[in-house]
């Protein structure tokens, strides 16, 4: 079975997905080919494509989308393109014309669970706690946000944490909102949960998921962010996490009920808070979690009982999947 790996993508991401795709063609089983995004939007190939994944960079490409690849001789394409253009709906989009079978989720759940504002909307509707937002589009008065804080500003539709920033009472929000707006035409303020635990589940499935241990991100930073998440010894990760086991079993069922309600396939990681005051929220679905060495989801999974190669073998087969 020949797969294709694409990895890279526009800037964000684009390190954190070279590195997960160092990690993938590691341990993946089966004969793996790469294709590289630039992050000036053309693609690089073969040889070229393996040098920039041993920088960890690519600024520049050679050829224009879509690549010459020969899609009919790979089985699967693997998209491992985190945030915008990858995880979004648009690179699945592309793989539904040409009819290849994909790892991970459709367009609809794809676009759905990279907009967070809209993720929110479902989950809500379907009577899933989330956290408190208030959404503001780029151009728009920013009116003050219903609650008081500390909140946090992040734009709609990125990943690792990017553009996200923590106002605290004595803060103004004109620079967090800035930072947002940078990225993305929609930004969401949400309400800061004070002396929260952040709890993170991986899913594996298409619809109807199953659900690895609960694990636990503890961490001296004001938040999670990118930093913190991709430089080892920054976090500390729990697995599996010191909770009890009626709560465990609760995230497990919130999560796995959640992936249906998006219509998931593939995988996912959920990730939740747990405020101080006993409340739990869901607050991000990821569809192409992160693979790095880092990385919870391989991790959830290895102390679940399932090693990263087997996770991958398990990925590709539901890809193929109808």
């Amino acid at each position: 079975m020949r797969v294709l790996l694409l990895a890279g993508g526009p800037p964000g991401e684009h390190e954190v997905s070279l590195s997960s795709a160092r990690g993938v063609l590691a341990a993946m089983p089966h004969p793996t080919e790469l294709a590289v995004m630039a992050k000036d939007g053309w693609w690089l190939l073969g040889e070229d494509a393996h040098e920039a994944l041993l920088a960890g960079v690519a600024e520049h490409g050679s050829h224009p989308f879509p690549p010459p690849i020969p899609w009919p001789d790979y089985e699967v394409v693997f998209p491992l393109l985190h945030g915008p253009l990858g995880e979004d709906g648009v690179i699945q989009g592309f793989l539904q014309l040409l009819r290849r079978p994909y790892v991970g989720a459709g367009v609809a759940s794809s676009a759905l669970c990279m907009d967070k504002d809209l993720c929110k909307r479902v989950l809500q509707q379907s009577g899933i706690p989330v956290v408190p937002w208030v959404t503001l589009y780029k151009g728009e008065p920013a009116s003050r946000p219903p609650f008081a804080p500390p909140y946090f500003v992040k734009p709609a539709n990125t990943g690792s944490s990017v553009g996200i920033s923590k106002v605290k009472a004595d803060q103004d929000a004109s620079k967090a909102l800035a930072e947002a707006f940078a990225w993305d035409h929609k930004v969401l303020v949400e309400q800061g949960i004070e002396k929260v635990r952040e709890l993170e589940v991986a899913l594996l499935g298409n619809i109807q998921a199953e659900a690895s241990v609960v694990g636990e991100i503890t961490y001296q930073a004001e938040f999670y962010d990118y930093e913190t998440k991709y430089t080892a010894g920054k976090a500390q990760l729990h697995l599996p996490a010191p909770i009890a086991p009626e709560l465990s079993d609760k995230i497990r069922a919130t999560a796995i009920a959640a992936y249906r309600i998006l219509g998931v396939r593939g995988m996912a990681r959920v990730d939740f808070f747990l405020a101080e005051t006993g409340e739990l929220y869901l607050n991000e679905f990821n569809t192409i979690p992160g693979f790095t060495p880092t990385s919870m989801y391989p991790k959830l999974w290895q102390a679940s009982g399932l090693e990263y190669p087997a996770l991958l073998d398990r990925l590709v087969r539901l890809a193929l999947e109808p």
